[in-house]
């Protein structure tokens, strides 16, 4: 909006009181097109100062002998881009000598050009001029300095503005960086665990292969021995292995690699009926309670599995509990959202069994190790650190999960999260045992690299009524299987340097595409042997009535 000020802003403003000088300047500056407007006095200047002008011509006896304090107050207080001119009319002109009272009004005034009397109309014109194009210069400062500070208001806004958006935005970076942090930490104890589950499935592999012939010795040498001090201490090395058999299953359970048999199981039923073995297992060191789901879900899982869960849960609940202790088994059917660790299942409907206890809970620490192999808080000798790992493995192997909720001196709570299952499923019929030795001796081709299992199993083949051909590498075996048409079955390890089982099982099948194939396995890919059945598995160490069971269900289906 244009102010009184910006129009009145080129205007001459003239006190001379004396004589025509303001008749005759006001005269020739209209001619010149430069508006003018007489003052009485320096307090009518004054007032029309403070409405606006181009510039004011003075004659300096207008000055003489007044006061002059309200100009001076004026000047002083114009504002930084204005420094208003004062064309003063002197007889004397303006040098120091001549005329000291001008240089005092230039002290006062400031901005003063000075004209001599008389003047010429050309020179009164030509200063009007000059002092209007100062003028002009100085408004335009002014408009350039209300530009800025426009600017630099929108520019303060904007900086006000952006600095909230940057908060917003560095907050939100900060929860990102937050969820990022804890999906990393998730994601380094998954590999964590994948990496220690597949080293101790390459041991469990090689223990298997160590006990598959420690077992079978043992059993060949009982079986013509008589002597009941060498028959005990026989028994005493089966024992043994059979317990380091369990040891491996325990870490096949962690790297996910053991064979599962899932089926439709009803925990609330799996949970009652080991009631008894579980009191019997607390004894009179912790009460047990039950908090079971009446609606629950069916779950597919092993059932021989989770009963091995949930008893090594209820032990390591007892070790963790004073006497007098409470133990709560209960089952839920639960909705999961996102997991919070690498332990605990995707997002899904889950059937919960859950092992609490009022024991003495776990730190932070111990938890962020709890599901590795061998790490055990117990003392040496009180537990060999496999009870969670299996739990974990079994869990995750199964399409679940497990959570641990803990504080110290708060107890601990294991949720083992199974997958839903709504479908009935038949129950499965186990294979018949076959009775040792086969009419017709059916001929086995025997691929093993290594030669004490090759050794042990082909002595178990012979005694079970099998011709048995033996081969140590997948090259050999089909070489072997191009040599013997007569060749009626395949037992194959599944884990050999070169070519592994399943590779030999893909190249003899397209030259014997009716050939029945049998693997043995100390460890194996679970998806690799997936199409082989559970009938077309069997698990290091094995026994000879499970060789035979296993042998005789492929060979009966296959003349079916």
């Amino acid at each position: 909006m244009t102010s009184l000020a910006d129009l009145r802003g080129e205007i001459a403003l003239i006190l001379t009181p004396a004589g025509r000088d303001a008749q005759i300047a006001s005269s020739l500056l209209g001619e010149a097109g430069i508006e003018s407007r007489a003052c009485r006095n320096v307090e009518d200047l004054c007032r029309e100062l403070a409405q606006g002008a181009g510039f004011a011509l003075l004659a300096d006896n207008a000055l003489h002998n007044t006061d002059i304090g309200g100009l001076a107050l004026w000047v002083s207080e114009q504002p930084p881009w204005s420094d208003f001119p004062f064309v003063l009319l002197t007889e004397r002109g303006g040098g120091l000598e001549r005329n000291p009272q001008a240089f005092r009004l230039t002290e006062t005034l400031g901005n003063v050009i000075f004209l001599e009397r008389p003047f010429h109309p050309t020179s009164l014109v030509s200063v009007a001029r000059t002092a209007l194009r100062a003028r002009r210069r100085q408004y335009e400062a002014r408009q350039r300095i209300d530009e800025i500070r426009e600017a630099e208001t929108l520019l303060e806004r904007r900086v006000e503005e952006r600095t909230a958006e940057l908060g917003a935005a560095n907050r939100q970076l900060v929860t990102q960086i937050e969820e990022r942090e804890k999906v990393e930490a998730a994601l380094r104890q998954a590999q964590r665990l994948e990496a220690v589950g597949q080293l101790t499935s390459g041991v469990a592999h090689d223990f298997n292969n160590l006990l598959t012939v420690v077992l079978g010795n043992v059993r060949q040498l009982a079986k013509a021995e008589a002597d009941p001090t060498t028959l005990r201490r026989l028994d005493m090395m089966e024992q043994a292995a059979q317990r380091g058999a369990k040891l491996t299953a325990q870490l096949l359970a962690f790297s996910r690699r053991q064979k599962l048999e899932p089926q439709l199981v009803n925990l609330n039923q799996t949970v009652e009926s080991m009631r008894d073995l579980l009191q019997s297992t607390m004894a009179s060191h912790a009460r047990i309670e039950t908090e079971l789901d009446c609606d629950l879900w069916g779950a597919m899982i092993d059932p021989t599995q989770i009963e091995l869960v949930i008893l090594n849960l209820a032990i390591n609940a007892r070790d963790a509990m004073e006497v007098g202790g409470v133990l709560t088994v209960g089952t839920a059917n639960v909705t999961l959202g996102q997991p919070r660790r690498a332990e605990e299942p995707p997002p899904g409907d889950y059937v919960m069994v859950a092992v609490s206890d009022t024991g003495t809970g776990m730190s932070s620490e111990v938890l962020a190790k709890v599901f590795e192999p061998f790490f055990t808080t117990k003392a040496v000798g009180k537990g060999s650190g496999l009870g969670l790992s299996q739990v974990f493995g079994l869990a995750k192997q199964s399409g679940g999960g497990v959570r641990i909720d803990t504080a110290p001196g708060e107890g601990t709570s294991v949720k083992v999260y199974l997958p839903r299952c709504d479908d009935m499923a038949a129950p499965r019929a186990l294979p018949p045992e076959a009775p040792r030795g086969i009419d017709g001796r059916p001929v086995v081709l025997l691929v093993d690299d290594d030669s004490a299992v090759r050794e042990i199993t082909a002595g178990m083949l012979d005694e079970l009524g099998y011709c048995v051909v033996e081969a140590g590498s997948g090259g050999a075996a089909l070489e072997t299987l191009q040599q013997r048409p007569d060749i009626d079955l395949m037992l194959l390890d599944f884990a050999m340097p070169g070519m592994n089982g399943a590779e030999v099982a893909r190249e003899a099948i397209t030259r014997r595409p009716h050939l029945p194939i049998v693997f043995v396995t100390g460890y194996a890919d679970v998806e690799a042997l997936a199409h082989a059945g559970d009938a077309g598995v069997i698990q290091k160490p094995f026994e000879d009535h499970e060789l035979a069971s296993k042998l005789r269900a492929v060979l009966e289906s296959l003349s079916a």
